[in-house]
């Protein structure tokens, strides 16, 4: 069976969310898995999801292994699994086709 593989656009509080979950139920099974309403979708648990691409534009997260620019400001979100190993995902830049928000500027 294969992985599910994703690509993410942008790596704020929703992408930190879902890497730390990821590698929390790494290590749980059907039974320890509180905090989802499905352990199982067809043949694929969550921890199958694998990224393969991420794109941002904040210059504090471009660069950086995924694993690590999940939790660069200004990034707010619960931090419930800070040990997020590297995913040899490097941040790429995204293209600004319009704007940005105010707080991303530094």
């Amino acid at each position: 069976m294969d992985k599910i593989k994703i690509a993410i656009v942008g790596t704020g509080n929703c992408a930190s969310s879902l890497l730390q979950g990821i590698e929390y139920y790494k290590k749980k099974d059907g039974k320890d898995a509180i905090g989802l309403m499905h352990w199982e979708i067809g043949p694929y648990k969550p921890y199958d999801i694998e990224i393969v691409a991420a794109f941002d534009i904040d210059k504090r997260k471009v660069g950086k292994d995924v694993s690590k620019a999940i939790f660069e400001l200004p990034n707010c979100t619960t931090v419930f699994c800070k040990d997020v190993p590297n995913t040899g995902v490097k941040v790429e830049m995204g293209a600004i086709l319009d704007s940005f928000s105010e707080h991303m500027r530094y």
